[in-house]
């Protein structure tokens, strides 16, 4: 029910659909058992006048049996429309909120939910909810019905012949019940678990195959990707062979009350020498004991399905329960643009330790202002948390005065722009790829970029310029030159803001200068803060902070830091010595 109740928040004007399915189903169902009955007045009618003509009920009740039979199809039918339409409606809008969810989260939500599994758990979970509301819902009004219809026939006919018949479906039904127990429920969480991390895997996976394919890898290169599939191998298998002797005992026993009922028909018969009440009521449990196993089948479909459908939600709930982008009530436009971070802590979620702790410092504007470090040290984190893709959890982050978080997200959006080490390009021509940094400049202006970008070598060697297509079906572009598209965009947009993660990390040394180039002419004018490891494009940086554990360590222009002898100064002698490292032959003589 809980599952039902949050499930039908999803169905609009559609609420009054599923119940209308399940009333369909019952009428369906009374009207499918009915032509047993039905055939057993026939048979009663026959065998009561051996010898004789039929009399005219044996005609009524085959033309009764005929039309309640159509008639119970017809009424599944319309049962498994209605509850089909109500299952389509809750699928779609179960996307529409999740997607709706998901384009208020931060930026940052997506650094910690890989694509593959957050498609994964919108995508196919609301599939899943789909087919138990679609199929196997309406189902349950038989599965409840049945046991008390079989609880009337044994009261009206024969109760000792109708134990007979219920004793290896209650049998069957208890074996069902120690297959679907807590640990039913343990692996349907690992196997969807398992589905999401394969799905994450996979989608890296596939990312990485130009990389698989330069090297002569295999798949093996990726080991989580194959972890993933081991580890799905083996639950599977253990949870397919838990279930070999139970299941091969229940379908044995569900099957098995012809050997209870006969074998007491013939008792029966011999104590009281009725023949034909005997065997009128035996033939009667002989038809409608299937219907039994059928019920306490379906049963078990509907618990696993609703086990599917309570995770499914479950997951969806777990994905969506994040902390949205908080949006100001009134918020304010800035009139400058410099940025300023003031006693700014921040521990990312799902952990103790602080990746930024206490970082303060101003770049005014149109200054450019570079944070170094060792790896982990925190400098991306500080980078984005002026995009917002983190709010800051102590302190406040400012351009031009004015907190972030007090910014519209669109005119945030507008006043930042962002570059980093991993570009990326959507699967559209060059020219929409370019124009989503100003979706209303014109070809002139692009054609401007292009070339502020330094880019134009590289689109001139395309076939089809800028209307080639990128990615699936379409051109691939090395690191580098897509750095340099994605520098365009941004030129193109033309913020007063600028982040740079490692613009240069993923070009070739022919595409790094041009990227620089392209680089000066994008900062030019622009208040920019800026992550490299290659300490050579910060040397002419206004400052230099150096962040280490999460804070400042040290400050300055290039040659003041030099001066300090700290840990910038030991940095740029390893620097020095790594870019004098030369490969060659050692001479020697006789």
């Amino acid at each position: 029910m809980d599952t039902l109740k949050k499930l039908s928040r999803y169905m609009g004007r559609r609420k009054a659909l599923l119940p209308l399915a399940m009333s369909l189903s019952v009428l369906s169902e009374l009207a499918g058992m009915a032509p047993y009955l039905l055939i057993w007045l026939i048979v009663r009618e026959l065998l009561s006048n051996v010898g004789a003509s039929p009399s005219g009920h044996v005609t009524a009740y085959a033309w009764w049996a005929a039309g309640l039979a159509v008639g119970s199809v017809a009424l599944y039918f319309l049962a498994l429309t209605c509850s089909h339409l109500a299952a389509f409606r809750i699928e779609s809008n179960l996307r529409r909120e999740a997607m709706r969810r998901i384009t208020a989260m931060p930026l940052g939500f997506f650094e910690l939910n890989p694509i593959g599994r957050i498609r994964k758990i919108i995508d196919d979970n609301a599939s899943v909810t789909h087919s138990f509301l679609a199929h196997q819902l309406p189902d349950l009004a038989g599965t409840v019905l049945v046991p008390l219809v079989a609880f009337l026939l044994i009261i009206l006919f024969d109760w000792r012949l109708g134990l007979a018949c219920v004793v290896p479906v209650f049998v069957a039904m208890g074996i069902m019940g120690y297959t679907m127990n807590t640990k039913g429920r343990e692996f349907m969480k690992s196997y969807m678990t398992m589905l999401e991390d394969m799905n994450a895997e996979a989608v890296e996976y596939v990312r990485g195959i130009p990389v698989v394919k330069v090297f002569q890898q295999t798949i093996y290169s990726f080991k989580n990707f194959h972890k993933s599939i081991l580890d799905y191998n083996r639950m599977a298998l253990h949870y397919t062979l838990l279930w070999e002797r139970p299941m091969s005992c229940y379908t044995v026993i569900i099957n098995s009350f012809v050997f209870f009922l006969v074998p007491l028909a013939i008792l029966l018969t011999g104590r009281t020498g009725d023949y034909l009440s005997v065997t009128l009521d035996f033939f009667l449990f002989v038809l409608i004991t299937p219907v039994f196993s059928q019920a306490v089948m379906r049963s078990m479909y509907l618990g696993q399905a609703l086990g599917q459908a309570q995770e499914a939600v479950g997951r969806m709930e777990s994905l969506l329960d994040y902390t949205p982008l908080p949006i100001a009530r009134v918020t304010e436009t800035p009139l400058r643009f410099d940025v300023s971070f003031e006693d700014v802590s921040f521990t990312y979620p799902g952990t103790s330790r602080k990746a930024i702790d206490g970082v303060s410092f101003t770049i005014p504007e149109g200054k450019r202002y570079a944070l170094v470090g060792a790896s982990g040290g925190g400098k991306t984190t500080i980078a984005r948390m002026l995009p917002r893709f983190w709010d800051a959890d102590e302190g406040e982050v400012r351009i031009g005065g004015v907190n972030v978080k007090d910014i519209a997200p669109e005119v945030l959006m507008q006043s930042v722009s962002f570059v980093f080490q991993n570009p990326r390009l959507f699967k559209s021509s060059l020219l929409e790829n370019i124009r989503y940094g100003n979706p209303r400049a014109s070809l002139s202006e692009v054609n401007r970029a292009i070339d502020m970008a330094q880019c134009r070598e590289i689109i001139d060697r395309l076939p089809q310029g800028l209307d080639t297509r990128i990615g699936a079906k379409g051109t691939y572009l090395s690191g580098g030159e897509r750095q340099c598209v994605v520098l365009a965009r941004a030129i193109l947009k033309d913020a007063p803001v600028i982040v740079l993660d490692e613009a240069t990390a993923f070009a070739d040394p022919e595409n790094e200068e041009q990227i620089q180039k392209a680089l000066k002419e994008l900062a030019r004018g622009k208040t920019v803060l800026m992550i490299a490891h290659r300490l050579s494009s910060v040397t002419d940086a206004d400052r230099i902070l150096v962040i280490s554990d999460g804070k400042v360590a040290e400050q300055g222009t290039h040659n003041e830091l030099l001066k300090q002898n700290g840990i910038y100064c030991r940095m740029w002698n390893e620097y020095q010595q790594s870019v004098s490292w030369t490969i060659g032959k050692e001479d020697t003589h006789d």
